[in-house]
């Protein structure tokens, strides 16, 4: 996907996201957080990364202009979980 380099699916495939179809079923906070807690050393600009593929905007468009409702998602995605 776009946006995601070999490093990115990587750390996706270890925390078990196996395919496109499967991230755009998760969405971009599910998956990042998968990652997250599978041990990997993650960092916000996957997330950019991740939505970027979803959403087809670069990564610095999404850092940009997403990034407060992502946050938002985010917390509220591991706060239920």
């Amino acid at each position: 996907m776009p946006n995601l380099g070999p490093k990115s699916a990587a750390v996706l495939a270890a925390a078990g996201v196996k395919s496109a179809e499967h991230l755009a079923a998760l969405g971009s906070v599910a998956a990042f957080s998968m990652a997250k807690r599978s041990g990997a050393r993650v960092s916000l600009n996957l997330l950019w990364a991740i939505e970027a593929a979803l959403c087809g905007e670069s990564w610095q468009t999404v850092a940009r202009e997403h990034r407060t409702s992502l946050l938002l998602a985010l917390e509220s995605h591991d706060n239920d979980g």
